[in-house]
């Protein structure tokens, strides 16, 4: 199957991930094709590429076949972003969240094999469920709760999204790489969904308390969304490693607590923590992780990646991304000023 030199299709490419990487994929060179149904993307995340002779955006499910394969025909390499996101919704929608994450993967996968694409697919720390084998191995075992807890749908889900995976490169010699994101931050990202950084990073800039979840001894590695993309764009340029998973994440590691603390410090914000119960928030039983921390041995030997960003730069990009967006918000909603010559 002969495809368009330099064509990309991004699933999910209005997303907060996918925003970026069409971006980075155009300062390239490359053509860009994102399909999106905008259901957590959003059109402002590309508004700026939609002018771009090499950027086009379909606003559609990927699960609409039809469009689908045409695209596919077009398209050499495929990075699938289309995923549901975030623990609120996967809580409060978890038919929506399984059956979007797979069926959506299982039709790129299948589409992906009649046109012989390459084809990335984004998974997640939450795969590693409840393990204690800290820092997780891309080969460790996993340990995941119970199925009465929604909690975990989401990673069995995605999980099963890479047995899919691997079982079409086992077959069929379909090019697949799977990524494993451990908390992907940055510019853009919204704290609709219960992604805790820019959560913080809202109250601490309205002066309001920041709600911590838990008793804030909880971990996390925080990973700066360009360093993401950077190493996914990587790992396909390099046309190796099909039939491999590869953690992307950071090691600085730090509690939700002291999170908290340093978005309060770098914001230089007056408010004040509150600890607030899970079940306040998720209902009862809701069971979360400890820690995450991922192992990078593979991926560092394999394309020679590591993150380059700080946590404290993470927060000063996604205060100064929230900040423009509030001064842009402001001058659109005001009746004082002209739409024309941008004068009052």
């Amino acid at each position: 199957m002969a495809h368009a030199h330099g064509h990309v299709l991004v699933t999910g490419g209005a997303g907060f991930i996918g925003s970026h990487l069409a971006e980075s994929l155009l300062r390239a060179g490359r053509r860009v094709i994102v399909i999106d149904d905008l259901s957590t993307g959003l059109y402002s995340n590309v508004a700026a590429l939609d002018g771009n002779t090499g950027f086009r955006l379909y606003v559609e499910s990927i699960r609409n076949e039809r469009l689908l394969r045409q695209l596919l025909r077009r398209c050499e390499t495929v990075y699938h972003l289309a995923s549901a996101v975030g623990v609120k919704l996967i809580m409060d929608k978890p038919v929506y969240t399984i059956d979007n994450i797979y069926q959506g993967t299982e039709t790129v996968l299948r589409l992906a094999r009649c046109y012989r694409n390459r084809v990335l697919i984004t998974s997640t720390s939450e795969v590693y469920g409840k393990s204690e084998d800290i820092p997780f191995r891309e080969d460790g075992d996993r340990l995941d709760g119970p199925t009465t807890k929604h909690r975990w749908a989401y990673a069995c889900a995605k999980a099963l999204d890479e047995f899919l995976a691997l079982a079409h490169w086992k077959e069929t010699r379909l090019a697949v790489i799977i990524v494993r994101l451990f908390n992907t931050v940055g510019p853009r990202q919204r704290s609709h969904y219960g992604m805790v950084l820019p959560r913080f990073v809202k109250w601490a800039l309205a002066g309001e308390d920041l709600q911590v979840y838990g008793d804030g001894t909880q971990a996390r590695c925080f990973c700066h969304v360009a360093d993401v993309v950077a190493a996914l764009t990587q790992l396909m340029d390099s046309r190796r490693f099909y039939g491999e998973v590869f953690n992307v994440g950071s090691r600085e590691e730090v509690t939700i607590r002291a999170l908290a603390e340093r978005v309060i410090s770098r914001t230089r914000s007056k408010s004040r923590i509150r600890l607030v119960p899970y079940q306040n928030v998720h209902g009862e039983g809701f069971e979360d992780m400890q820690r995450r921390v991922p192992c990078l041995r593979k991926i560092r030997a394999a394309i020679g990646w590591q993150p380059t960003l700080t946590l404290n730069r993470i927060i000063d990009d996604v205060a100064r991304d929230l900040k423009r967006r509030r001064a842009r918000m402001n001058e659109t909603a005001s009746p004082h000023v002209s739409p024309v010559t941008g004068r009052s």
